[in-house]
C-alpha cells in the first residue's frame, strides 16, 4: 500500500435498500467505521440504495470518497451529489478496474447479481495469484450464507482449491471484518 496516502477500501454493494432494515444499517455503519479508522472509500458512485448510504456516512465521517460511475448510468442522473471524487468512465469494465486499482482491499456489503460479479472476479484474480489484496464479505443477518456454503461445497466436491476459501475473510461483525482486510494499526 502507497504511504503517500490513506489507505482504500472498495465497497461493493447494492444500489437498492433491499427487504431488511439491517442492510441499511450495516452500510450506514460500515461507511462510519472507514471514518473512524481513517479509512478512504472507493465504490460505483451512485447515491442510491445502499451505495449512497455507505458513501453518505463515510463522507460524513471524513473519508474522502471517490465515486466510479459509467457514463450510462450518470445519464439516469444516478450519481451521487457530494462525493470528494466522481470519476465517469465509459464502461462496466472500466469501472471495475478503477475500482479495483484504487483501493489496497475489498468488502462486499449486501448486494445483487453486480455485487456478486465484482465480489467474484476479484476473489477469483487473488486466487490466480495476480494480486494480493484482501477480498472481504460482511455477513449481514447471513444474507451471503448461502454464498459461503457454495464455495465450501466447491472446495469440498475438489472444484475449488481449498486456498480459494482462505481468501475469502468473511464476517458478521464489521469491525473484525475491517481489522482483517487492511494492515495492523489502521
Amino acid at each position: 500500500m502507497p504511504t503517500s496516502r490513506r489507505p482504500r477500501v472498495a465497497v461493493y454493494c447494492a444500489s437498492r435498500l433491499g427487504d431488511r432494515p439491517a442492510y441499511a444499517d450495516a452500510a450506514s455503519d460500515f461507511g462510519a467505521l472507514l471514518g473512524r479508522r481513517g479509512v478512504d472509500m472507493v465504490f460505483g458512485g451512485a447515491g442510491i440504495g445502499l451505495m449512497g448510504l455507505v458513501a453518505d456516512a463515510a463522507l460524513e465521517h471524513g473519508c474522502h470518497v471517490l465515486g466510479v460511475l459509467p457514463d450510462h448510468l450518470a445519464d439516469r442522473e444516478i450519481a451521487h451529489d457530494r462525493l470528494s471524487e466522481l470519476r465517469l468512465v465509459a464502461d462496466m469494465t472500466v469501472r471495475k478496474r478503477v475500482m479495483f486499482d484504487e483501493a489496497d482491499a475489498v468488502v462486499a456489503l449486501p448486494g445483487g447479481v453486480g455485487t456478486l460479479e465484482e465480489l467474484v472476479e476479484v476473489l477469483s484474480w487473488a486466487s490466480l495469484g495476480l494480486h494480493p489484496k484482501p477480498v472481504g464479505l460482511l455477513n449481514v443477518a447471513g444474507y451471503y450464507d448461502h454464498l459461503i456454503a457454495f464455495v465450501d461445497e466447491s472446495v469440498a466436491r475438489g472444484l475449488t482449491k481449498p486456498s480459494v476459501r482462505d481468501l475469502l475473510l468473511d464476517d458478521d461483525d464489521p469491525e473484525r471484518l475491517l481489522g482483517r482486510v487492511l494492515p495492523a494499526g489502521v
